[in-house]
């Protein structure tokens, strides 16, 4: 049903405006804002589509039926959460702009998803795939990257963007700005210390003079997120690792790890960076696993006979 409203059209201008206050004032990564976009051009589509010609003349029911729609399309829930997340974050914007007075996105939830746990390599696999062989500098960086990404549990984007000057040797530490454009120092382990030194001395054969990046391509250049990607995939196929192996593994890795000798959850959340500690809680659920696992093979009462 095609609906009239007093306002003047305002198509993509808002979103524009939006985008570039998460660029400029959040400091939000280029991938956020991207993905950001991508949502909300989505919801403007749908707005045509239904005739509203404002972003205040949308109300409640515009929104559910907005997530009934992404769901027909095949989106799952996750996505159709994430959608409604950038909707409300859109019009809280446009309420401290004064451009409406209410959010409408409040009180709409999206469908319930099944809870995923993230994956991760138990520490035996781990340690096999870090233990690549050969030599030379590109071996050289592949090692100091895949020991880095499992010793701090860095994000692939905070690797990346690191510069020579962010890891202290010394202190054994690497300083890293994180979501929200955040910094926290973490500690860096003895391997993968070891591992840096020798890229250290390798780099000077790749890295252009002036180029300040901590890893960089066979271009001389910083190394792009998709080329890591491609690094890790091939070392893990080299080493016969029969799993889905990517950079964020080594993450959800290192916090499992941690949980199961340690657990200390607030200081897993300091380490990875995490803003809620409800965001660091879903590794509980891995260590429960494995301790449920444990009980099932030692208890008396649990174990199966033979």
């Amino acid at each position: 049903m095609v609906r009239h409203v007093n306002d003047a059209v305002d198509n993509a201008g808002w979103i524009d405006k939006f985008i570039r206050h998460l660029e400029f004032e959040r400091r939000l990564s280029p991938e956020t804002c991207k993905n950001y976009r991508r949502d909300l051009q989505s919801l403007l589509a749908f707005r045509e589509y239904c005739g509203v010609e404002s972003w205040g003349g949308m109300d409640s029911e515009d929104f559910r039926a907005f997530s009934a729609s992404s769901y027909r399309k095949g989106l799952g829930a996750r996505s159709i959460q994430r959608r409604l997340s950038a909707c409300r974050t859109f019009f809280r914007y446009l309420i401290r702009e004064k451009h409406i007075d209410k959010n409408p996105v409040t009180d709409v939830s999206a469908p319930k998803g099944k809870k995923r746990l993230p994956g991760n390599l138990d520490a035996d696999r781990m340690a096999h795939l870090l233990d690549i062989p050969g030599k030379g500098p590109l071996v050289d960086r592949d090692r100091a990257i895949l020991e880095l990404l499992y010793s701090s549990g860095l994000r692939l984007s905070e690797l990346t963007d690191l510069d020579c000057g962010d890891v202290d040797r010394q202190d054994a530490t690497v300083r890293v700005t994180g979501k929200g454009n955040k910094d926290r120092i973490i500690p860096v382990g003895r391997k993968a210390l070891q591992a840096l030194r020798q890229w250290d001395q390798s780099r000077v054969q790749l890295a252009n003079v002036d180029e300040n990046a901590l890893f960089v391509s066979n271009r001389g250049t910083r190394i792009s997120p998709r080329s890591v990607q491609a690094r890790v995939t091939h070392w893990a196929r080299r080493q016969g690792i029969d799993a889905n192996v990517y950079p964020h593994l080594f993450r959800h890795s290192f916090a499992t790890h941690l949980l199961e000798s340690s657990h200390d959850l607030r200081g897993v959340q300091e380490l990875l960076g995490h803003t809620n500690i409800s965001t660091t809680q879903v590794y509980t659920h891995l260590d429960f696993q494995h301790l449920a696992q444990i009980y099932d093979q030692t208890h008396p009462r649990a174990r199966k006979k033979d």
